[in-house]
């Protein structure tokens, strides 16, 4: 696409000889001989530098200058005109100008200074381009238009910079990190560290001394200080992904640190401020967890303020096409390859109920990839379990044949196979935590002998 370069002189011989070299030059040629016609131009196209007279009838360079800074400030400007003086030029200069020339100018000195004025305004605008991605990836390549994932941005927008707690609700894989990575990264505190802590990943018997630190000889093997991740987070914001599996004994502990905003570290009695903003996620129902007496009502309420939902992808299979796409795309970056979807698989994909959620298409997305011999994915590439399930929903598997719970034991045995038995490995492949997988084999009694 040309740039364009808007003329303003009252001049009409300086526009031509100007707008001829220019146009020679591959620029596309907006003319004016006033400021207000020159503004009316502005307001219709996207231009991209500005030479303009600064002696004219009615409104002068100066005055458009102070009209453009205020409404156009990234579009350079440059002084073309008879009547310099190093007064005028040094004026111009600190109120924005690009440059200043005298007329006559040297035609190659200026397409010289036009095009380094016009491909740094490309640059600036590029640089805030992915500044607002990057701040989208504050939303974090959170993907999808369904009205359930809408009112999701909408509350991320609202509570983004509040002090209040939030807490992430929704199954495993559903994406409960990038929403709260968002909620850091679209926030004021978008500078500050987000810290984040997987409850159910960290053994119990260490998660108080990872969260508070310790001093040095706080315990037998603390050779040296160490900073919690409380402390980390200072000003920033704090994640507790899955709460749900804190040990009530330090629940307690974790309220009075929110309650008197002050942590100490373990073995130590100095009080550090913990001015972090408090967000967390679970896969389970804290109410009724609270009811069985696993978790702490106080804390609940005050972890609790604002709840989001993130639904699971089988309720917002819109989104299902938009979210393979972009999986795709990154796939395809990180393997050098050029690859498509078939219509077939796409919709195979869309019509499948994903256990796992959006981890698991992510898993299936890249496997094909990696797989892939050809140009297109075709439903062959996918894996067996969603090959079956739109095979059964073509009528192609009688309908009698299994039901959704045999296909999950089957998916699952089919995994356990493909892995020999490693359940990390099947954990992996199937999109879900490794002690999801150990309670679905227990509730489906899916035997692991001889695969281990």
């Amino acid at each position: 696409m040309k740039s364009r370069i808007l003329i303003v002189d009252d001049q009409i011989n300086a526009i031509k000889v100007l707008s001829s070299i220019l146009t020679q030059e591959g620029y596309e040629v907006f003319e004016t001989r006033d400021v207000d016609s020159a503004i009316n131009i502005l307001q219709q196209n996207d231009i991209d530098a500005v030479i303009t007279d600064l002696k004219m009838p009615g409104r002068d360079g100066m005055d458009f200058l102070h009209h453009l800074l205020k409404h156009y400030p990234d579009i350079p400007v440059i002084f073309l005109t008879a009547y310099g003086t190093v007064e005028n030029a040094v004026e111009a200069m600190k109120m924005g100008a690009y440059y200043y020339f005298i007329k006559p100018p040297d035609f190659n000195q200026l397409k010289g200074i036009l095009a380094r004025a016009v491909e740094q305004r490309r640059l600036k605008r590029e640089i805030e381009l992915l500044k607002r991605q990057i701040s989208r990836d504050g939303y974090c390549r959170i993907v999808g238009n369904t009205p359930q994932m809408l009112r999701i941005y909408e509350t991320i927008d609202a509570v983004k910079d509040s002090l209040s707690s939030v807490m992430i609700v929704g199954e495993t894989g559903t994406g409960k990190e990038l929403i709260a990575r968002s909620l850091h990264y679209n926030s004021k505190r978008r500078h500050r560290p987000f810290v984040a802590v997987n409850c159910a990943a960290i053994p119990k018997e260490l998660l108080e001394a990872e969260l508070f630190g310790y001093e040095r000889g706080a315990f037998t093997g603390a050779i040296s200080k160490r900073i919690g991740k409380m402390e980390e987070a200072s000003d920033g914001t704090l994640f507790f992904d899955e709460i749900g599996e804190m040990e009530l004994s330090l629940q307690a502990k974790i309220l009075r640190v929110l309650q008197e905003r002050e942590i100490e570290r373990l073995g130590g009695n100095k009080k550090i401020r913990a001015g972090f903003r408090l967000i967390c996620s679970t896969n389970r129902n804290l109410k009724e967890e609270v009811r069985q007496g696993r978790f702490r009502e106080d804390l609940f309420y005050r972890i609790n303020v604002v709840e989001i939902h993130v639904p699971p992808l089988r309720e917002r299979r819109e989104d299902i096409p938009l979210l393979a796409v972009e999986f795709l795309k990154e796939f395809c970056v990180r393997e050098g390859k050029e690859i498509s979807f078939t219509d077939d698989a796409m919709r195979a994909l869309q019509e499948y109920d994903w256990p796992g959620n959006v981890r698991q298409l992510k898993n299936a997305v890249e496997r094909a990839v990696v797989l892939s011999r050809s140009g297109l994915i075709t439903l062959n590439d996918l894996p067996e379990e969603v090959q079956f399930f739109k095979k059964k929903r073509a009528g192609r598997i009688s309908s009698s044949c299994k039901t959704l719970k045999e296909l999950e034991i089957q998916a699952i045995r089919d995994a356990l196979r493909e892995c020999e038995g490693n359940k990390s490995k099947v954990a992996r492949m199937l999109g879900i935590s490794r002690k999801a997988l150990y309670k679905r084999l227990k509730e489906l009694n899916i035997s692991t002998q001889g695969w281990t």
